[in-house]
C-alpha cells in the first residue's frame, strides 16, 4: 500500500511551467515573378503583401521546437516581429500553417532592400519550389492552410505581436508531439490591391532585438528518473 502511494506520487508530481524564446532557424520570402525563381535566404528582410507592380510576397518562418519533449503541454504561444518599411496604412497580416516542407539555400537579399528578391540557389524556396529546383509546391505560392491562425493589423513602422490563442497553441502542440509535421508558418499581408506590402526584419537582421521571436510557455513532461525507477522496482522485489 505504502509502496504504491510513493509510486503514484513520483509519477504524478507536477512539473513547473517553462518558457522557450526562439528566433527562426530559417525564414524566407516567396516572390511572385514571371520566372518564379527568386528567393532571399540570407536577406535581412521578409515581405508580405502585394508590391506596386502587382506581384505578391509571402513570408515563411520556421522555428525549431525539438528542445520541447513530446508529451509536454503547450500553454501559450506568442510571435513578435518588427516591421520597418511600408507605403500602406493598416493591413491585416495573417499567420497560416505551411503544409509541406521547404528548404533554404544561400541566395542574397537582391535589389531594393530585398523586395525584388535574388536568383534562387540550391534548396531555396521560391514561388514555384519547395526546394529549388528539385521539388515544387503543389500550387504556385506555397502549400498552406487558407484558414488564418492569427491576425494582426499592421500599420506604421513598429513591433507587432500575434498574441496567443487556441489555434496557435494547437499548432505548436501538434508540432511538439509530432516534430516531423512542423513546416512552420506563412505570413500573408494584403493581396487584394497593389502597394500593400509590409517589410519585416528577418533572422538575418543586424539588430538581434528586431529579429522574429517566438515565445512558447509550456509545462514539460515529467519523466521518472531512471535511478528512482530502479529503486522503486527494488522495493517491489524486496
Amino acid at each position: 500500500m505504502v509502496i504504491r502511494f510513493v509510486l503514484a506520487m513520483l509519477l504524478a508530481a507536477p512539473a513547473a511551467a517553462d518558457m522557450l524564446v526562439l528566433e527562426p532557424d530559417r525564414d524566407n520570402t516567396l516572390f511572385e515573378s514571371p520566372t518564379g525563381n527568386l528567393s532571399s535566404a540570407s536577406g535581412p528582410h521578409l515581405f508580405a503583401g502585394r508590391i506596386a507592380t502587382g506581384e505578391i510576397r509571402r513570408a515563411l518562418l520556421h522555428f525549431d521546437l525539438t528542445s520541447i519533449l513530446p508529451g509536454s503541454t503547450v500553454n501559450s504561444v506568442t510571435l513578435k516581429m518588427r516591421m520597418n518599411m511600408t507605403r500602406a496604412g493598416s493591413i491585416a497580416c495573417t499567420l497560416h500553417r505551411v503544409e509541406a516542407d521547404w528548404g533554404n539555400g544561400t541566395s542574397g537579399a537582391g535589389s531594393s532592400g530585398g523586395g525584388g528578391g535574388a536568383t534562387a540557389t540550391t534548396n531555396d524556396p521560391t514561388w514555384l519550389h519547395r526546394f529549388f529546383n528539385t521539388a515544387s509546391w503543389s500550387l504556385p505560392g506555397g502549400d498552406f492552410d487558407p484558414t488564418a491562425l492569427a491576425s494582426v493589423n499592421v500599420g506604421n513602422i513598429g513591433t507587432y505581436t500575434w498574441a496567443s490563442n487556441a489555434a496557435l497553441v494547437a499548432a505548436v502542440q501538434s508540432w511538439v508531439d509530432s516534430p516531423a509535421t512542423n513546416f512552420g508558418w506563412m505570413l500573408r499581408g494584403g493581396e487584394a490591391s497593389n502597394q500593400t506590402a509590409k517589410r519585416f526584419e528577418s533572422d538575418e537582421s543586424s539588430t538581434m532585438a528586431n529579429r522574429p521571436q517566438l515565445t512558447v510557455d509550456f509545462t514539460p513532461i515529467s519523466p521518472v528518473d531512471p535511478a528512482t525507477w530502479s529503486g522503486i522496482k527494488q522495493l517491489y522485489r524486496d
